[in-house]
């Protein structure tokens, strides 16, 4: 699998939540060109090509899910996906109470849905999360069997610090207290085994590989969910969705899945090796599970040093990493995910790892690290401390 930046002499270490294209991705999304350009909605033969298309390419992602295929929906990206089910089903469940339960680590998508849907009695009650970022079990049982709770929500992972969540816990705590969980799927789909544990699932196709500009929500049949929008034939995509990059989103998928184990072991290696030199560099916080993460994912934060800056170093040297919040990464504000955890909000890197990132690569990045957090502490006058 060749990388873009293969022989520009940089380096993309920032592939979560946009990763590189699959290579059967393209091929796919081009095929479809040619066989799903048409409006699957229309009764011609163009039209039923396009139907077809998107029929399979439904049934596929629900193979991975094990889900039913008429579950699975598609949306015009992950962040409409969390809107969507945040609202859809808030609103259906109204007549239950008005308040939305997550944890304080999730996605500021869903943070910024749940705000959004709350009754005018409702609340965001929001779980804390210990240092590594987990959530606490038996506090978020407590506030989902309090009464008056429409919805709650859990990452699968977090895709800022890679810590994986209790979710067959908490999803039999929502049972128990009759409320459906959504699970955020968004870092850990197409990387790691999801598992069944979920009412509503979202999912990112752009995290493993496949175009930007779709979403996947899959809605179990027992979960009831409402239009919240102008009545339209597709309430999760008005006006439909990019057939091709559907089509390339599944073949993706598949082919992740095929080399997920592979993959898992290659990169949790690299990320290992990353932990172990990082931390010997004066000053730094190495955050996250150290074991139970996604296999790709891995933060730290520097004492006495700038984030913008350091990424502005790194990437002089060639090295795209990402930096304060995973998603307000373009604000470089002090990330809410490490708020929480009670960690260092500041001089944070961020990175995750493509299936097609070297060893040979990892090894320059750590090389040059060190050096490069001296440049800004020596910028900031703080060398030496």
């Amino acid at each position: 699998m060749t990388h873009p930046t293969a022989g520009t002499g940089r380096t993309h270490l920032d592939n979560g939540g946009r990763a590189p294209w699959h290579p059967l991705a393209r091929t796919a999304f081009l095929q479809a060109l040619d066989d799903g350009w048409a409006d699957p909605r229309r009764l011609h033969t163009e039209g039923r090509r396009a139907a077809a298309l998107l029929a399979g390419a439904r049934e596929a992602v629900a193979d991975v899910l094990g889900a039913r295929t008429e579950e699975v929906r598609f949306t015009p990206s992950h962040t409409a996906s969390l809107h969507a089910a945040v609202a859809q089903v808030a609103q259906a469940r109204r007549r239950h109470g008005g308040d939305v339960v997550v944890g304080a680590a999730e996605r500021a998508a869903v943070l910024h849905a749940a705000d959004h849907v709350l009754a005018p009695d409702g609340r965001r009650v929001t779980v804390p999360v210990d240092t590594s970022g987990r959530v606490d079990v038996d506090a978020y049982a407590t506030a989902l069997s309090a009464g008056g709770v429409a919805l709650a929500a859990l990452q699968h992972a977090n895709g800022e610090v890679g810590t994986t969540q209790p979710v067959e816990a908490v999803h039999e705590a929502a049972r128990t207290a009759g409320v459906p969980l959504l699970v955020d799927a968004g870092a850990s789909l197409g990387h790691a085994v999801v598992g069944p544990a979920w009412d509503v699932l979202a999912a990112d196709p752009a995290d493993w590989g496949a175009p930007a500009g779709v979403g996947i929500v899959a809605a179990r049949q027992r979960t009831r969910t409402v239009a919240t929008g102008p009545e339209d034939p597709e309430p999760w995509a008005p006006g439909g969705v990019s057939v091709p990059a559907v089509f390339a989103a599944a073949v993706a998928l598949q082919a992740a899945e095929a080399d997920r184990a592979q993959a898992d072991a290659r990169r949790r290696a690299l990320v290992d090796e990353i932990r172990a030199r990082v931390a010997l560099i004066p000053d730094v916080e190495v955050v996250g599970d150290p074991s139970e993460r996604l296999p790709h994912v891995v933060t730290f934060s520097f004492l006495y040093v700038d984030g913008e800056a350091l990424v502005t170093e790194l990437d002089r040297a060639g090295f795209a990493v990402g930096s304060g919040s995973a998603c307000t990464a373009s604000t470089l504000e002090p990330s809410h995910v490490l708020a929480a955890m009670g960690v260092l909000t500041h001089g944070n890197v961020r990175i995750a790892l493509d299936r097609s990132t070297t060893r040979a690569e990892v090894d320059r990045f750590l090389d040059v690290l060190p050096e490069a957090v001296a440049t800004v502490r020596e910028m900031l006058g703080v060398q030496g401390l």
